[in-house]
């Protein structure tokens, strides 16, 4: 990777499966670059590739072809336990089907990714981190008690706990109200400017597409503007 300020670097990237017509491209031949304390929001119809896209950034899934480079590191070539431990404590997730543990509480579950990095003092950063997105008294309450705003809140405290440099989120207020998905976007980017942190965030609602600092679309798998940064 050429600049040692690229959070998210991408060289001629694609991913494709083979179908028994033949090869299917779901991104084609993708270069893009990410800066730290970048806020970058990807738009795209249904089946544009967009969430597939976030996937290969993130190092969730192995490219068909090309690079990806994350914090400077090439992926190509690592397993997917060496792909955890270059994300680990550096990277936040926010999907839109919240991804809780249920049966847990609210604090069980931010201090999970905690635990899992050997951070001292989980509680209390969990708890803290609760505190930030409102939710101080509903530490201990089951998340399936929770209404889905709430439990998006404790997605994002998790997600934000472990101070990650680059938060991915996938289309994070698709199965919230207009009301509680304006308010879960004001979280979240007043958290991202709090903490600097990089921001990528895969959406089709118009508010949130105006909250980025640039904006990548994204057709048919392939990439029609916002490369560079």
């Amino acid at each position: 990777m050429a600049e040692d300020n690229l959070c998210i670097a991408l060289n001629q990237v694609g991913k494709f499966v083979d179908t028994p017509d033949g090869k299917l491209d779901i991104v084609n031949n993708i270069s893009l670059d990410v800066k730290y304390q970048e806020a970058v929001v990807i738009k795209g119809a249904s089946g544009s590739g967009k969430t597939t896209l976030l996937g290969l950034m993130a190092g969730l899934d192995q490219a068909s072809a090309g690079e990806v480079f994350l914090f400077g590191e090439n992926l190509a070539g690592k397993s997917e336990e060496q792909r955890s431990a270059i994300r680990s404590g550096r990277v936040g997730f926010v999907f839109q089907s919240f991804h809780l543990v249920q049966g847990a509480t609210a604090i069980q579950n931010v201090m999970l990714p905690l635990e899992l990095s050997g951070v001292d003092g989980a509680h209390d950063q969990a708890q803290q981190s609760l505190h930030q997105v409102g939710l101080e008294s509903k530490t201990d309450t089951l998340v399936e008690h929770l209404s889905g705003g709430e439990q998006q809140r404790v997605a994002i405290a998790r997600a934000f706990a472990v101070k990650p440099r680059v938060l991915f989120a996938d289309e994070p207020t698709g199965n919230l109200d207009a009301t509680t998905g304006r308010q879960i976007a004001d979280l979240m980017f007043h958290l991202r400017d709090q903490s600097g942190t990089t921001l990528v965030l895969v959406t089709h609602e118009g508010e949130l597409l105006e909250r980025g600092d640039r904006q990548i679309l994204i057709e048919s798998g392939r990439l029609l503007n916002g490369a560079a940064a």
